[in-house]
C-alpha cells in the first residue's frame, strides 16, 4: 500500500513539473510575440515619422530625417537577407559576422542622428551634415555590397542546380525513348511441329529406304555366342592332358 501512495504521489509531483515547465515555456513564448508585434510596431511607426519629416521639413532637419531613414532601411534589408540565406549556407555566418560588427557602427551613427534631430543649433547641424553624410554612405554601401553578395551567391547556386537537374531530365527523356534509337530486329522462323521433326525429312521413298525402314534393327554387339568350327582347324585338347 505504501508503495501505491509514493507511486501516485511520484507521478503528482511529476504532473505538476511538467505543468509548471509548459506554462513557463507558453509564457515566454507569448512574451517574445508581444516583444516582436511591439518592436515591430514602433519601428513602423518611427519609419513613418521619419518619412513625414523628410517631406515636411526641408533643410537640414529634413536631410536628418533622410540619412536615418536610408541607414535603417539598408540595415534591416541586410539582416533579413543574411539571416535567411545562413540557414542554408552556413559559409555565411562569417559575413553575419561582419555585418554584426557594421552594425555596431550603424546604431552609434544612428544614435548621433537621432540626437541632432533635436538640437536647436541649426548651424551646428549644417556644419555637421557632410561628414554624417560621408558616414552613412560608407555603412550602406558596406551592407549592400554584403546583401547583394548574397543575393548573387544563392542566385549562383540556384543556377547550378538547375543546369544539373536539366541534364539529368535530358538523360532520363533520352531513356524514356530507346525505342527510336533500337534498330528492328527480323522476325525468326516457327519452329517445325513435333510430329514432323519426328518423322525426318518429307520425300519420294525409294526401296533401300523402304527395305531400312522395314528391316528390324541389330544391336551394334551382340552377346558373345559359338564361333562356327571348320575342318582345317585343329580340335581343342582337354586340359587335362599334358
Amino acid at each position: 500500500m505504501e508503495a501505491v501512495l509514493t507511486v501516485i504521489v511520484l507521478l503528482f509531483v511529476l504532473c505538476v513539473v511538467l505543468g509548471a515547465y509548459a506554462t513557463v515555456k507558453a509564457i515566454g513564448a507569448a512574451k517574445r510575440s508581444v516583444d516582436r508585434t511591439i518592436a515591430q510596431a514602433r519601428r513602423t511607426v518611427e519609419e513613418t515619422t521619419l518619412r513625414a519629416r523628410t517631406l515636411a521639413q526641408p533643410g537640414p532637419a529634413g536631410e536628418i530625417a533622410a540619412l536615418r531613414l536610408t541607414l535603417r532601411t539598408s540595415m534591416r534589408a541586410t539582416q533579413d537577407a543574411l539571416h535567411a540565406g545562413v540557414a542554408e549556407d552556413e559559409s555565411l555566418k562569417e559575413s553575419l559576422g561582419l555585418f554584426n560588427r557594421l552594425s555596431a557602427h550603424g546604431y552609434e551613427l544612428d544614435a548621433e542622428l537621432k540626437r541632432l534631430e533635436i538640437e536647436p543649433d541649426r548651424g551646428t547641424v549644417a556644419s555637421r551634415l557632410p561628414e554624417l553624410r560621408e558616414r552613412t554612405e560608407r555603412i550602406t554601401h558596406s551592407a549592400d555590397s554584403l546583401r547583394w553578395a548574397a543575393h548573387d551567391r544563392a542566385r549562383r547556386f540556384a543556377d547550378d542546380d538547375l543546369d544539373i537537374l536539366s541534364a539529368q531530365i535530358d538523360v532520363e527523356a533520352g531513356a524514356l525513348r530507346h525505342w527510336t534509337t533500337e534498330e528492328p530486329t527480323a522476325p525468326s522462323w516457327p519452329e517445325a511441329p513435333a510430329s514432323e521433326a519426328a518423322d525426318g525429312p518429307t520425300g519420294p521413298e525409294t526401296p533401300r529406304s523402304r527395305a531400312s525402314r522395314e528391316q528390324p534393327t541389330r544391336p551394334a554387339i551382340g552377346p558373345r555366342g559359338q564361333r562356327p568350327a571348320y575342318s582345317w582347324q585343329k580340335k581343342p585338347r582337354p586340359e587335362s592332358t599334358p
